[in-house]
């Protein structure tokens, strides 16, 4: 096996045993980045000094008996994630040459546990969009079939770990932006419970959404890279101040016992027959483990896509505020400061972003605030409610995650509202603030679709094991691309 197909778990093993070293698995990611992102374009800026650099520091640390589980790890970092003096685009024109003066937390705690960061992963722009293509320096490709999407909006950092080109990735989930990509590149993907991770230093869209999640090729790995980022942040006010459970101890493999709950709404009209097919024999699968399977309701689940795209391009207009060419980003020349306002933002923000901004200012505005924000919020306490009430009755939920699987480059982009029925199975998580976590379960024709598990709030151990379980029952994580 060549060295960038390993899992972490399997690099680490090889670093403690001294069969490879942190700068021949960095040299091999980065071969790997060479040979086939020209393809993918899954990467919008690589550091190959940095990393080789950490890279050697990172056997420094192993020969002296002070590694960790990611010391010597290859990772990349979606570029809506800030780092210091690299530059960060969020996959926009506006802060296309923009190097931040500061590290997120994430970044900051992964450099402390020794991993290495090969570079900026490709993303829609400010994280807005289910396919990737509204990246202003163009669409990430999905490893499995070119001329399909990787999903959104952290389709380059899904795309990346289903290629090799990194051994895991961290990326940003707003309303399905980490599960939808996972399951359409049949990789793992983890949206935390908000409040679980930190949100300091991750550039917002919308705050009270928001959160920042690991890409791995096996539960395993992406329970190791939860351990690493999660905890409390006092620079962050919505950082919980709870312990962070052991998420590796938690993979038992022991599922006996555990109620599962199938909301019946999440298999929705017009989801894909194969997709369906490979959720439900999941689902089943998880049973044969010795799993009660319960069918619940989530009543108000058919009103999460209009609350969701009424809150979240509401705190998009108030968060994008700050974007306008003055204090730092491009700024194009006018004839007055409103006129220089106006041509930067409206130039270089791209369509779904100017979108967005107008839905937000709208359905914030005089008149109109108490009609759709307001009524938004109060229904989504209602989706929160029917979570807190299936608690009651099971331990966790499975459902699909995508209603399709991965659809044509081009097949979407000219009507918004069928882009946004992507993420129908994901957006409720998010409202609620609870996890979820996507591992594969599958295909169909010919392509990847993943098991969505969805737990109670700050449970994300319960998750992981049942993932972990499901994962070792099958071989469906060990399937690759062939690039």
């Amino acid at each position: 096996m060549a060295l960038h197909e390993l899992t972490i778990a399997e690099a680490r093993a090889q670093l403690d045993s001294g069969a490879t070293t942190a700068v021949a698995l960095t040299e091999a990611a980065l071969a790997r980045i060479a040979a086939v992102d020209s393809s993918l374009n899954a990467f919008l800026l690589t550091t190959p000094e940095l990393a080789l650099s950490q890279a050697q520091a990172a056997d420094q640390r192993i020969a002296a008996g002070q590694a960790g589980p990611l010391t010597g790890i290859p990772l990349g970092i979606k570029d809506v994630i800030v780092t210091k003096d690299i530059r960060t685009t969020c996959g926009s024109k506006i802060l296309e040459n923009w190097v931040p003066p500061y590290d997120a937390t994430v970044v900051t705690k992964l450099k402390d546990a020794g991993a290495v960061t090969l570079g900026k992963l490709n993303m829609d722009e400010f994280a807005m969009g289910s396919s990737n293509e509204n990246s202003a320096f163009g669409a990430t490709r999905n490893p499995w079939d070119l001329e399909r999407v990787p999903g959104g909006s952290s389709g380059g950092s899904a795309a990346a770990v289903a290629a090799g080109e990194a051994f895991g990735t961290l990326g940003t989930d707003t309303g399905g932006s980490i599960r939808q990509p996972a399951a359409l590149c049949g990789v793992v993907g983890i949206k935390p419970t908000y409040g679980r991770v930190s949100r300091y230093g991750l550039v917002a869209f919308a705050s009270s959404l928001d959160q920042c999640g690991p890409f791995a090729r096996t539960v395993a790995d992406a329970a190791m890279m939860l351990q690493t980022i999660a905890g409390h942040d006092p620079r962050d006010s919505t950082s919980a101040d709870l312990a962070v459970p052991d998420f590796s101890a938690a993979l038992t493999g022991d599922v006996r016992g555990l109620r599962v709950g199938v909301p019946r709404e999440y298999f929705v009209d017009g989801m894909e027959p194969g997709v369906e097919a490979a959720v439900r024999t999941a689902i089943a699968q998880l049973k044969d483990l010795g799993a009660q399977i319960v069918e619940v309701s989530l009543p108000h689940t058919k009103y999460a896509l209009p609350v969701y795209y009424i809150i979240a391009p509401a705190e998009c207009s108030t968060n994008l505020a700050r974007f306008d060419g003055v204090r730092y980003g491009v700024r194009l020349d006018g004839k007055g400061l409103f006129d220089e306002i106006e041509s930067t933002r409206g130039e270089l923000f791209g369509a779904e972003v100017r979108r967005r901004i107008m839905l937000g200012t709208y359905a914030l505005s005089s008149g109109y605030y108490d009609a759709y924000y307001r009524r938004a919020q109060q229904v989504r306490t209602l989706i929160r409610r029917d979570f807190q009430q299936v608690w009651g009755q099971v331990d966790l939920l499975a459902a699909p995650t995508s209603p399709t699987v991965a659809f044509k480059i081009g097949a979407k982009t000219d009507d918004p509202l069928a882009m946004y029925l992507s993420d129908v199975c994901t957006l409720p998580i998010n409202l609620a603030g609870v996890p979820g976590v996507v591992v594969p379960c599958g295909f169909s024709e010919g392509l990847p679709t993943g098991l969505q598990l969805i737990g109670q709030p700050f449970d994300e151990a319960t998750l992981l094991r049942v993932g972990h379980a499901y994962e070792q029952a099958n071989t469906w994580h060990t399937q690759r691309p062939a690039l």
